[in-house]
């Protein structure tokens, strides 16, 4: 049996890591309130974009020679994958999720035929991938030792996505992230960038007459909602990996508990054990007089 110091010593050890896991639960609670709410407020300005775009689509379908954001090269041959993940760990399986989604994709791609490369937007994401698929990753965009994400952020995400599709050197984009839907709950999610994905009903219900025309309106709109999507995917990001990170650390400062008071069990047991075994040998010694 391990002594009394070694249990004392592990007693101890485990109560500064509740310690910090509890500390970390609060920061993520903290944050996540600010996080989800920016989240949702995305939302509905990412889903009026998209409807938007529907509609003007509905009524530029006749045009020839529409905008290549939207119509898209003519082939599919060629892909890049955007796996958004957070930097840091200690979030339950939050980036493990994002990525094995990543895999399918990558894998439904390879099964197809095509050609694709990886632009990984968090170090957990490359770290998890890069074994398998390290000869695909073309670069890795981190935030460490920001507060915060703003939308210049998801801009030059953007602008460099924009520029390699200008270049020829991919013919559709994906991103794939985690989406936040509640405290426990974090939905990973591939969504198609490049060719922009046009709703049929809205395509269809072109209520609206525009001026200048729809084609000209979508050139300048178009690049606009690349930014926008990306923003929208890297907020609900952090939502995500705020609420997980808060849920993981829960769990663990209650595990943490458990193993405490099963540690002050056994070396309570310990003690009384080692005081009965002394009074035993004191009384053995008293009858031997």
């Amino acid at each position: 049996m391990p002594s009394l110091k070694t249990f004392r010593t592990r007693i101890a050890s485990v109560k500064s890591i509740r310690k910090i896991t509890k500390a970390m639960q609060m920061t993520a609670s903290s944050k996540l309130r600010r996080a989800q709410d920016a989240a949702e407020a995305a939302r509905p300005y990412a889903q009026k974009m998209s409807a938007v775009i529907g509609n003007l689509a509905g009524g530029a379908k006749t045009n020839v020679g529409g905008p290549r954001l939207l119509s898209g090269t003519g082939s599919d041959g060629n892909h890049l994958v955007i796996v958004a993940t957070a930097d840091r760990g200690l979030c339950g399986g939050f980036n493990t999720n994002i990525v094995r989604l990543a895999k399918r994709h990558l894998e439904m791609l390879t099964q197809s035929g095509k050609k694709f490369r990886i632009l990984c937007v968090g170090r957990k994401g490359r770290d998890q991938l890069k074994r398998q698929y390290g000869s695909y990753i073309i670069d890795t965009i981190d935030f460490v030792g920001q507060k915060t994400i703003g939308f210049t952020d998801a801009d030059k995400i953007a602008a460099r996505v924009l520029a390699m599709f200008e270049a020829g050197e991919f013919d559709v984009a994906t991103i794939v992230y985690s989406r936040f839907q509640s405290v426990m709950s974090q939905v990973p999610t591939a969504q198609q960038l490049i060719p922009a994905p046009v709703d049929a009903n809205a395509a269809a219900a072109s209520y609206y007459n525009y001026e200048p025309g729809e084609g000209e309106i979508l050139e300048d709109l178009l690049p606009r909602n690349i930014a926008i999507q990306i923003f929208r995917a890297l907020l609900e990001n952090v939502a995500g990996e705020m609420g997980a990170k808060m849920t993981a650390m829960d769990s663990a400062t209650r595990n943490a508990g458990d193993v405490i008071d099963r540690l002050t069990l056994q070396y309570n047991r310990q003690r009384q054990a080692m005081i009965t075994k002394e009074l035993i040998e004191i009384i053995s010694g008293a009858e031997a007089l």
